[in-house]
């Protein structure tokens, strides 16, 4: 303001001066007039524009130089426009505003926050700043730097991405996966990766910072800006790690800082380029976290173990500077000696056992147990037991081994014939199931096969589930041994007694007994009878007397028609009762028609008639009991029949006199 003040004084004597001398000229050329014409007299001619009013209130300046001079004054500031961008220079700082001189009339003051990225603002700098407005309410240029840096600010960014110009950003706060960064006026993102070369583990460490940025990515449909400070510290490593890899050999120790862990490996920091070492080449024994072996800003030493130039990748190795444990191992370990280790890895085919550091073992599921029934390997260890092994093979220049837990015990098998004679008897837990028979284990490493014609003497077993369940325990008799391929063959029917051994004397042909239905198929009916045995009608013998087909659950009366002890089979028939005795009855109607050779051949068969019925009467009173009284009942059913049959020829005999006699009557 004091500028302009004295450029303004010393602008008005200048024009004063000017003025002033300016006058005189017109009084000369008035009075040079007469002088040409030494005859006309002198006549003084008043000023047209001569302002009389400014004359009277003491003003100099006529209105053109008034003009004149207000045209000077505006050469000296500044043309400005509301709405657009200028450069100012900071004239004044303070806690709370900044004065900016734009090289007009008046200066402006801007917030001291809109210039937070930049603390290092001093007096004197150059800064952008936004017209408002020329004139406020109190007569005050409006600036703004804010609004100046917005309008210029995606022009400026995109610039410096073409470029690849450095550019400063001021750090406004953290957010998920990285920064907040101010850049220009804009609200770019500064990803956890690109902060640095080395992982960061505080982030607020970086808030409230002014840095310096590449721009790397622009996505103009989002308005998203990504910058990078990282790219600016690896073009400063590039030709370090170049050096480095340089003089690197394989083999070579050297001494480096843990940077990074990872769930794979570690990181080394070797002074400005980078290592991995694989989580395989920490330790010869078995690693599940590098974080077991290593920590965070550790020193240690390292072996080289491959690199690449191209790719500028480095292997590194921990491990291999100690000796491999399989080469300390004891010479006097042998096949066949007792050791112990721990569980380290379980899978379903086996479990790997570390009997020292670095040195492992295999037992494979079939060497846990004797038992033939292979199950997984965690129903037996689990990882961290401490178990007790036998070395079962051995090979030191593979550095494998193979290990057994069964061999502690002695094999089952070898002595099965003194301890599983054939015909003993024993309790069997049952393993599994399958179509043709039950398997079942009589201790570990013992199993055996009950078949299904093995399971009942009477019942028709479809399947094994119908007659027994999975781990239900079973007796069982030894019925053969195949030491070869570790099987036994049992039975479960054998531990009774063979009642169709009773049953062929009770069920012969033609004796009639009741049964019920128990199921329908397509060639036929199950019939159960007494004593738990069943039977078999075909559909023609399960017609009843009024044409009807029996049906499931009808209690009915049925005839053997054939009983097959070997195959343990018994056919009924149901028809066959009431058309045996439609039969007699055409029988006794000839009989009374005075048919002689009819009644001859009647005759018989009406005793026969007779003797059967007597027996099947009884031995529907006797169907009392189980089948431990099978053979008493069988001696009082074969002492009845014979009482039956003799009064049944002793009728026959005296009816045939009185049908001879009839017959020549006839």
């Amino acid at each position: 303001m004091e500028e302009n003040q004295n450029i303004a004084e010393e602008v008005i004597p200048t024009v004063e001066e000017t003025v002033t001398e300016q006058a005189p000229v017109a009084e000369v050329v008035i009075e040079e007039a007469p002088s040409k014409k030494t005859q006309a007299p002198v006549v003084a001619v008043p000023t047209e524009d001569f302002d009389w009013d400014a004359y009277e209130k003491g003003d100099s300046l006529t209105a053109t130089a008034k003009q004149d001079l207000e045209k000077i004054y505006d050469n000296t500031l500044n043309a400005i426009k509301d709405k657009e961008v200028v450069e100012g220079t900071v004239i004044s700082i303070n806690k709370r505003e900044v004065v900016v001189n734009v090289g007009y009339k008046s200066d402006g003051i801007v917030p001291m926050s809109e210039f937070r990225y930049n603390p290092e603002l001093a007096i004197g700098d150059k800064v952008e700043v936004y017209i408002e407005s020329q004139e406020d309410k109190k007569g005050q240029l409006l600036l703004s730097h804010k609004q100046a840096r917005a309008t210029r600010s995606w022009d400026r960014v995109n610039a410096a991405l073409e470029s690849q110009e450095i550019v400063k950003g001021f750090v406004k706060c953290r957010t998920k996966g990285g920064m907040i960064v101010d850049v220009f006026g804009i609200e770019a993102f500064l990803p956890g990766s690109q902060i640095d070369v080395k992982p960061i583990r505080d982030y607020d460490v970086f808030v409230n910072k002014t840095m310096e940025f590449k721009v790397i990515k622009i996505n103009h449909e989002f308005k998203n800006v990504v910058v990078s400070h990282k790219a600016l510290i690896e073009a400063e490593l590039e030709n370090q790690k170049k050096d480095i890899i340089s003089k690197l050999q394989k083999g070579q120790v050297l001494e480096g800082t843990v940077k990074n862990i990872t769930s794979y490996g570690v990181f080394i920091d070797l002074g400005g380029v980078d290592g991995l070492i694989h989580i395989t080449d920490l330790s010869w024994g078995r690693v599940t976290h590098p974080e077991e072996i290593v920590t965070l800003d550790q020193k240690l030493n390292v072996v080289i173990l491959d690199f690449d130039d191209e790719k500028k990748r480095i292997a590194l190795g921990l491990k291999q500077l100690n000796a491999h444990p399989w080469d300390a191992l004891s010479a006097e370990l042998k096949v066949g000696d007792k050791v112990t280790g721990k569980v380290v890895v379980m899978a379903d085919y086996g479990a790997f056992v570390e009997i020292a550091a670095g040195v492992e073992g295999l037992i494979h599921v079939s060497e846990m147990s004797w038992s033939q029934h292979l199950r997984s390997a965690q129903d037996f260890l689990k990882v961290g037991d401490d178990v007790e092994t036998v070395i079962l093979t051995l090979d030191r220049d593979e550095r494998k081994m193979s290990l057994g837990i069964k061999q502690l015990k002695s094999d089952p098998w070898e002595n099965i014939e003194e301890r599983y004679a054939v015909g003993s008897k024993h309790v069997a837990k049952v393993r599994n199931f399958t179509n043709f028979g039950v398997f079942v284990e009589i201790e570990e490493g013992v199993d055996g096969l009950i078949h299904i014609s093995d399971l009942s003497w009477t019942k028709k077993v479809k399947h094994p589930s119908e007659f027994t369940q999975i781990g239900a325990e079973i007796d069982v008799q030894v019925l053969e041994i195949d030491k070869a391929n570790r099987r036994l063959s049992l039975g479960h029917k054998q531990l009774e007694e063979n009642p169709w051994d009773v049953l062929e004397t009770m069920f012969t042909v033609d004796s009639v007994h009741e049964g019920i239905i128990i199921e329908m198929m397509d060639k036929g009916a199950v019939v159960s009878l007494p004593y738990g045995v069943e039977g078999f009608a075909t559909p023609k013998h399960l017609i009843k007397e009024d044409g009807a087909q029996a049906q499931v659950d009808e209690k009915l009366t049925f005839k053997v028609i054939e009983f097959n002890k070997d195959a343990k089979r018994i056919i009924l028939s149901h028809s066959r009762i009431h058309e045996d005795v439609k039969r007699a009855e055409k029988a006794d109607a000839a009989v009374a028609a005075g048919e002689a050779p009819v009644a001859k051949k009647t005759a018989p068969k009406k005793a026969k008639k007779e003797e059967v019925a007597a027996p099947a009467s009884t031995m529907e009173k006797t169907t009392l009991g189980d089948l431990q009284s099978l053979v008493d009942l069988k001696e009082q059913m074969v002492e009845a029949a014979a009482k039956t049959a003799a009064k049944a020829a002793k009728k026959a005999k005296a009816d045939a006199p009185a049908a001879e006699e009839a017959a020549p009557e006839a």
